[in-house]
């Protein structure tokens, strides 16, 4: 039992004649009725109205290509990636520093200081082109894809679902490790109605699909 149970069951206890939960009623579309080809399409048009930069690799032999495209792309020479990243995925002559945690984890500032960070991602929703990741694994912790500048990660055709309710479905029995959302690199228009990038996040977000349906 966690926290939020033993919360929640001291309650019930403190409230033995609280009247039965009343179901809640799911009238919103729980499946996509998209083929996968299509959801993909729709995800790349979510992608590219967010400003976020796709790029695509026919086969896993295509990664290492794409993701020295998208560093060279944004003049970068120096990337971070998570120690359980695959290495054949990576690009050389490159400058890749590994996040080795939680044996020895990086420090903020010198993840601060790395202009590009390597990830997977877990799902992606076509419907609102939302990138869900689970920091574990190849998806590393939460801080290295919220300092450095640009965030490229790697998405698997098969992760991506129509609508939320399937993505959050596939992701459930994980649900209790960290998970970020991301709907294109990181904005605001709050301060006078001026879109200003980089204020949560990386400014710059590239994805690169990879594989087939």
């Amino acid at each position: 039992m966690n926290a939020r149970e033993e919360i929640l069951q001291r309650i019930r206890t403190a409230l033995p004649s609280a009247p039965a939960e009343t179901p809640i009623p799911r009238s919103y579309h729980r499946a996509g009725a998209l083929t996968r080809e299509a959801s993909i399409e729709l995800l790349i048009d979510r992608l590219v109205d967010y400003d976020t930069e796709v790029l695509h690799a026919a086969t896993e032999q295509e990664i290492s290509p794409a993701i020295a495209g998208a560093l060279i792309g944004a003049g970068e020479q120096r990337a971070l990636t998570p120690t359980a990243f695959p290495l054949a995925w990576l690009p050389t002559g490159f400058d890749i520093v590994v996040d080795n945690a939680p044996a020895e984890p990086l420090a903020h500032l010198e993840i601060g200081g790395i202009p590009a960070v390597i990830t997977t991602c877990e799902a992606a929703v076509a419907a609102t082109g939302t990138i869900f990741l689970v920091h574990h694994g190849a998806q590393g912790r939460r801080v290295l894809t919220l300092l450095p500048d640009h965030h490229i990660c790697v998405l698997h055709h098969s992760q991506v679902y129509e609508v939320l309710p399937e993505a959050l479905a596939a992701i459930a029995s994980q649900a209790s490790a960290p998970i970020t959302t991301i709907s294109g690199p990181s904005a605001t228009s709050d301060i006078e109605m001026t879109r200003i990038r980089g204020v949560h996040g990386p400014r710059r977000l590239t994805v690169i699909l990879y594989g087939g349906s």
